[in-house]
């Protein structure tokens, strides 16, 4: 029998490695202690110790001082942005200012404007008024007893018939003195009857010229003239129309009556229409007046009727003629 021999095994590699990191632990434990040491070692007789130690108080201070003006740096450039937001509201505010006074000056202008319009409004209405009192006072003075006297020619036309001759020759003078008083100074003045005879023959068909002693003529005449009347206006205004007519003439007729002895009111009416027709729309050739006295109104009612046709007829022809018809209340 054989006897083995026993052999000696190696060391393991696990604990070889174990071994080494443990020196290399206690190796590099000695190198970092002894480096801190190295570094916290200050040596109490250094010379710049001092220095340094002003100068990091220095270095403290200053950053202090700029940590306090940092603070006060922020607070000044808040207060500045409020201030830019108060000075961009005071500047809108300005500007709204600003457009309101502009507008108040265009509002100003246009109340000069509006105001100067209405003064030369006023002043033209001043002058209106002023116009329009002026033509009434002429229209006024151009007015007796409603009667215009705005013409340059006039013609009397006169009953001449007994009934007016004996009861109302009186009243029928004042009453032509009157008028012929009214207008003061006339181109042309004629006279006749209710038939269409001339006072004056020599003036026929012809204007009398007006003077003051002409005036005193004709009233001197009217004292003492009887002509032949068949007591109707008809012939004589149409005699006085046929042959004074002309439109570029004033012209008004004046007849001085008591009653009407025609036929018909109606054919007269037409036909002093007709002959009295101006060239002109809505005008005549002569305006006819006509002043009524009440002779007739005077007897008993059965023998007023004549009158009473006088009045309708010189109603009707003053009326459609531009003319006005005054009846009298009395005839004395």
């Amino acid at each position: 029998m054989k006897i083995r021999q026993k052999v000696a095994e190696p060391v393991s590699i696990a604990f070889l490695s174990v071994i080494t990191c443990c020196f290399g632990a206690i190796i590099l434990l000695l190198i970092i202690t002894t480096s801190m040491d190295t570094e916290n070692t200050e040596d109490p007789a250094d010379p710049r110790i001092p220095k340094i130690s002003l100068k990091q108080r220095e270095i403290f201070s200053m950053q202090a001082a700029s940590l306090g003006q940092l603070e006060e740096l922020d607070k000044s450039l808040q207060t500045l942005e409020k201030l830019n937001l108060e000075k961009d509201a005071i500047a809108q505010k300005v500007q709204k200012a600003s457009s309101q006074d502009r507008s108040v000056n265009d509002n100003n202008e246009e109340r000069k404007v509006s105001i100067q319009k209405l003064l030369v409004a006023q002043q033209n209405l001043t002058d209106e008024m002023k116009r329009l009192y002026r033509e009434l006072d002429q229209k006024e003075t151009n007015l007796v007893g409603g009667i215009p006297i705005d013409s340059e020619y006039i013609i009397f036309i006169i009953d001449t018939s007994g009934s007016m001759f004996r009861y109302a020759w009186p009243k029928v003078i004042a009453q032509i003195e009157d008028t012929l008083r009214v207008y003061p100074k006339v181109k042309g003045v004629q006279i006749m009857n209710d038939m269409g005879v001339y006072m004056f023959p020599s003036f026929r068909s012809k204007w009398i010229p007006d003077s003051p002693a002409r005036r005193r003529a004709i009233n001197e005449r009217l004292k003492t003239w009887n002509a032949f009347s068949n007591s109707s206006p008809a012939e004589g205004i149409t005699e006085a129309i046929q042959t004074f007519n002309a439109e570029d003439k004033k012209i008004s007729i004046y007849v001085y009556g008591d009653e009407f002895t025609g036929n018909s009111i109606r054919r007269v009416v037409d036909y002093v229409d007709k002959i009295n027709h101006s060239d002109t729309p809505g005008e005549n050739l002569v305006r006819i007046h006509a002043i009524g006295f009440p002779v007739q109104f005077a007897q008993p009612a059965q023998l007023q009727h004549t009158g009473i046709r006088f009045a309708t007829l010189m109603r009707e022809l003053t009326r459609k003629n531009g003319g006005t018809f005054v009846g009298l209340n009395a005839f004395r």
